[in-house]
């Protein structure tokens, strides 16, 4: 099976209810995106909708993945910056693959995708995210080409005694792959 992605679908109640759905079962699976678990889809729709404010406004654009049966299974989401000095990099945010299709590629797929849709938006040289420390995500966004350019040491807290660096990566874009 292969994913269909597409920037900037149509922000349709079913899309929201799609991505909220995502969010939560990641989360609970035990993904770092934003939240702890348990979390259900309407502890998450608050955080969608400020997204979404911010999509209405031209500052973030949606990365959709979708199966076969045209179910919302990935997501990404793209800053712009506003700051005229940072205007040539975005930020990704909430990169997430359901947890039944991660570890089969489709989480390096989102990732090509992710830089395809970066590399279509005029002035974008890089892609910057962060990471939390713990999980092995660096390791995985290390193996699609991102280096490691920063780190705060406990810089995330889970709970008390729980607290994770925050990692600082970077993927310089080139010309698309052939």
């Amino acid at each position: 099976m292969a994913l269909t992605f597409e920037l900037d679908p149509a922000f349709t109640p079913a899309l929201r209810d799609g991505i909220t759905a995502l969010w939560a079962d990641v989360t609970n699976a035990g993904g770092a995106v934003g939240f702890v678990a348990p979390v259900t889809p309407e502890e998450i729709r608050p955080d969608l909708l400020k997204h979404l404010a911010a999509i209405e406004k031209g500052r973030v654009r949606l990365l959709v993945g979708r199966d076969e049966d045209g179910a919302v299974v990935a997501t990404a989401f793209l800053t712009l910056n506003d700051h005229r000095l940072h205007q040539h990099w975005l930020m990704l945010y909430t990169v997430m693959v359901h947890p039944r299709l991660q570890g089969k590629g489709y989480g390096r797929d989102l990732m090509t995708a992710a830089a395809d849709a970066a590399r279509s938006i005029d002035g974008i040289e890089a892609i910057r995210l962060t990471c939390r420390g713990g999980t092995g995500n660096d390791s995985f966004y290390a193996a699609c080409g991102y280096k490691e350019v920063g780190r705060v040491p406990d810089a995330i807290r889970l709970a008390p005694g729980d607290d994770r660096d925050d990692i600082i990566m970077l993927l310089p874009l080139g010309p698309a792959a052939p």
